[in-house]
């Protein structure tokens, strides 16, 4: 049989016996609900304002168009071709051929990446907690500091924080994609834009913004080199979730008429703006205290409280912080405890509720590596990477997702058949989108592989 040969790969209405999203809304939410995570809060306006500002923007809106968007439009696209997990996915559109390791690598990555990231996200949820007590009520960064290393440090608080993030996302799993995932992401993504507009109006409204409105949004050509274009490139790949077979299993209960280019460049741009509007409620507030704009960790958890303490109704600004930042973060989480759960279900045929334990029990044991990092197995340091909690980052970040985007874009550029390309995208001809279906082919087939190889290559420091 030749590989992908078929144009009636799309299903038919009424051919799909799993559960999938019902509504556009609902695809929507759920795919956006992916893209988003706590990068788009600190990350990408960090990485812009140090980049060059409006001219990063400009760089990184190019570079999403070649890189991330066509890898997230072959996702997409697959998924639905196939109605299967990552590796059912891959094993139905090649038959016979090794293609299925793509899905195989993105099931690996999404599994190793909640390790970690259930950590961060503890965190964030332990602060709503802390933020509501007035723990983290100070305007000395030394006392908001010594917070947070009071809680990274506390094998007991880093381990039952990592617990409740674990249970909440598996509750939410085991209701199904329609009861669960779309229905809590419905609801959470308006949430977030709700809480957002609140928090910028308050910032940007704050004497002495204009500082940090100029950090993150004046124009700074001369900021703008080589680097910063391999920078753009790298948050173009990484900001929309692809890579890890979320896309994959998410595009796998897509709606059937679904338009998967629109659906696509939607979510792209809606997720440029989530990002945009929380430069706006981080940024200026940071300037107009006297604070440095620093990322990462020491932004979110040292730098934030102390801003908003220094804020009337800071706490309340604060709450709603971290309540924006937990929305955010259980998106993210939804799309990759899937993942495996997908695959559980779909090849192995166990039952839903069986498959949530499975994978919660696994995440429980191998997350806690990375949540007794800086405790009791912070002694653990593995050469050149350092604790379990960078060891699994670097595995994913550097090799599995720059290795699957590279293959995906191989697959869909030089292996799938245009004929099933045009097929698939243009449902069947029923979309007058052949145009934007064409512009895909040629990026996915000349463009992509490159870039990604470039991102691989700079990821393992070869250049």
């Amino acid at each position: 049989m030749a590989i992908a040969d078929r144009a009636d790969a799309v299903p038919t209405k009424g051919a799909v016996s799993r559960d999938i999203f019902t509504t556009r809304l609902g695809v929507i939410a759920a795919t956006l609900g992916s893209a988003v995570g706590l990068g788009n809060i600190w990350k990408f306006p960090y990485l812009t304002g140090a980049n060059g500002g409006a001219a990063f923007i400009i760089i990184y809106l190019l570079c999403t168009l070649v890189v991330g968007l066509p890898v997230m439009i072959t996702e997409h696209m697959i998924g639905r071709a196939a109605r299967e997990d990552a590796i059912a996915t891959l094993k139905k559109l090649a038959p016979g051929k090794s293609w299925w390791l793509i899905g195989a690598s993105g099931i690996l990555a999404a599994f190793l990446i909640m390790a970690f990231y259930t950590e961060v996200a503890a965190w964030v949820f332990a602060y709503i907690v802390k933020a509501v007590q007035g723990a983290v009520l100070s305007t000395d960064p030394a006392v908001t500091e010594a917070a947070f290393a009071e809680l990274i440090t506390s094998p007991v608080q880093s381990l039952v924080w990592q617990w409740v993030v674990l249970a909440f996302i598996a509750s939410i799993i085991a209701l199904g994609v329609s009861k669960g995932i779309e229905r809590m992401t419905k609801r959470l993504m308006p949430a977030l834009f709700t809480i957002l507009v609140i928090v910028c109006i308050r910032s940007i409204t704050l004497p002495g913004s204009w500082q940090g409105l100029e950090f993150l949004l004046k124009p700074d050509f001369s900021k703008v080199t080589g680097a910063t274009v391999l920078t753009a490139m790298g948050l173009a790949f990484f900001k929309l979730s692809v890579g890890m077979g979320t896309m994959i299993t998410y595009g796998s209960y897509f709606l059937e008429d679904q338009d998967l280019p629109a659906t696509a460049t939607r979510v792209m741009l809606s997720d440029l703006a989530v990002s945009f509007l929380c430069g706006l409620a981080i940024f200026p507030a940071v300037f107009a205290f006297g604070f440095q704009p620093e990322s990462g960790p020491s932004l979110l958890f040292i730098t934030i409280p102390a801003v908003f303490s220094s804020m009337p109704f800071g706490q309340i600004f604060m709450i709603l912080f971290f309540i924006l930042a937990a929305i955010a973060a259980t998106g993210a989480m939804l799309s990759l405890f899937e993942v495996p759960v997908a695959y559980l279900e779909g090849t192995l045929n166990w039952s839903r509720k069986k498959a949530t334990v499975a994978v919660l029990v696994g995440l429980a044991l191998v997350g806690s590596t990375a949540a007794l990092s800086n405790s009791l197995l912070a002694h653990v340091v593995f050469p050149g990477v350092g604790t379990f909690f960078d060891l699994w980052d670097y595995l994913t970040s550097n090799i599995l997702l720059p290795l699957g985007g590279l293959f995906l874009s191989l697959f869909a550029g030089r292996v799938l058949k245009w004929d099933n390309i045009k097929t698939w995208l243009t449902n069947k001809s029923t979309l007058q989108n052949e145009g934007a279906a064409r512009a895909f082919y040629f990026v996915v087939r000349f463009v992509t592989p490159v870039l990604i190889f470039i991102i691989l290559l700079s990821g393992l420091n070869v250049f």
